[in-house]
């Protein structure tokens, strides 16, 4: 499964990506579940998020989901931190 996450927004306005593939991590089962759960959960009531506040777009093998804090599940911030910092 290849994970995409490009978070944008924030006060500075820099944009920062990162894929990983979970085939051969050791860690596959976890990021894999989140994955499920992050493109299961239902739509935030508003697209927008706050000022200042980031945006996430996760790409899970092809298909799309945008979030904006603070209109996270858990499990979508998890997949999100893990991925930015493991992905290349």
């Amino acid at each position: 499964m290849k994970i995409r996450v490009v978070r944008t927004g924030g006060f500075a306005g820099i944009e920062k990506s990162a894929e990983v593939e979970t085939v051969g991590r050791p860690d596959h089962e976890r990021l894999q579940a989140l994955a499920r759960e992050a493109l299961a959960a239902p739509p935030p009531p508003e697209t927008r998020g706050v000022p200042d506040g980031f945006g996430y777009e996760i790409t899970i093998d092809g298909k799309t989901v945008k979030w904006a804090d603070p209109h996270l599940t858990e499990e979508q911030r998890e997949l999100i931190q893990l991925v930015l910092k493991e992905g290349a």
